[in-house]
């Protein structure tokens, strides 16, 4: 067997959409199905004007200059055989971050928009092997690096801010999206045109100050694998213990049953499980978690997070034989 191509795709000004995901720029990369993709040097937000140590008051002229959101946004990558009706997989090889990130909240975002009087912004340094931050009082956070934004462009022509999210993926904020996972997004568009950004060395469920640690990768390494006349509703991961699909609504109340839905969908197409016997599951032994919460009532962004449920679906619990058909049928020519 031939060993996969690796392209490497630097962040530059022509590569790079601050805050949109653009239908109108030309491809970064074209890459044939099972290729690999290597980013080195990711950009940190607000086009890469973020510094190490900048108060928030420096931080706040960036934060105004880019409307549409702060990510700055790596591609678009075309997949050359992708066509709509397929998935494409995205195996996420590597994701190393550089050695600094941050937290912070401005006023009137996150879960509690009036609760603070003052914004907020605190800078990390990473231990070298990138497992650690210090925090304060002697807490150390355990690092998970992931990109926040993970997307194919939707079927249209128009620039979406990559705040958003849908079955298209987006600002899918999902920590268990890290080194040794899989992604999987419907196809809209001939080629695919996959996008991503917003580099986080860690998050939560929940995200509810509205920022993990935000960072910017030394090394991203993706192989993007087109699967033929494959149904995925929308994004759907697979880590080594867990399947995990998703659900984006206004509210909650919205967000949760959706999840349910899209947890029976998944397990009835690709498990070829009872439907009833899927929700009781759900019911039993799927965990549903809040994967976003986020207000903008005092933003300067144009656009606001959708609310997120990630439902997870434990592979020990499926048993051998049913984990392996839903693997087959996301993967028939494997």
């Amino acid at each position: 067997m031939t060993e996969p191509t690796v392209h490497i795709l630097e962040s530059t000004e022509a590569t790079i959409s601050p805050g949109m995901i653009d239908p109108r720029r030309p491809p970064a990369l074209a890459i044939d199905s099972g290729d690999i993709v290597s980013c080195p040097n990711t950009w940190t937000q607000w086009g890469n004007q973020a510094r190490f140590g900048m108060t928030f008051a420096d931080r706040e002229p960036l934060r105004k200059q880019f409307p549409a959101g702060p990510y700055s946004n790596l591609g678009p990558v075309v997949v050359n055989e992708a066509q709509p009706g397929d998935a494409i997989e995205c195996r996420i090889l590597r994701a190393r971050p550089i050695e600094w990130g941050w937290n912070s909240f401005p006023l009137g975002v996150g879960a509690l928009p009036s609760d603070f009087a003052e914004p907020y912004v605190h800078y990390f340094r990473f231990d070298h092997d990138r497992t650690t931050a210090p925090f304060v009082e002697g807490i150390n956070i355990p690092l998970r690096p992931s990109m926040g934004v993970f997307a194919v462009e939707p079927d249209s022509e128009e620039p979406i801010s990559a705040i958003l999210a849908g079955p298209y993926g987006g600002n899918l904020d999902l920590w268990e999206l890290t080194e040794g996972t899989s992604l999987f997004l419907p196809v809209f568009k001939p080629g695919a045109r996959i996008w991503t950004g917003d580099a986080n060395a860690t998050q939560s469920d929940g995200v509810v100050d509205q920022t993990g640690i935000e960072s910017a990768m030394e090394e991203l390494r993706v192989q993007y694998i087109v699967h033929k006349r494959l149904t995925v509703a929308g994004p759907t991961i697979e880590t080594p213990d867990h399947w995990i699909v998703m659900a984006f609504a206004d509210s909650l109340d919205v967000a949760l049953p959706n999840c349910v839905r899209a947890a029976i969908d998944f397990l009835s197409v690709h498990g070829d499980l009872d439907r009833r016997d899927a929700y009781a599951l759900c019911s039993m032994a799927v965990s549903f978690r809040v994967t976003q919460w986020a207000d903008q009532t005092g933003s300067v962004y144009t656009a606001t997070p959708p609310r997120t449920i990630h439902a997870v679906i434990p592979k020990p619990v499926l048993g051998e034989a049913l984990t392996e058909r839903i693997k087959t049928s996301l993967r028939p020519a494997s």
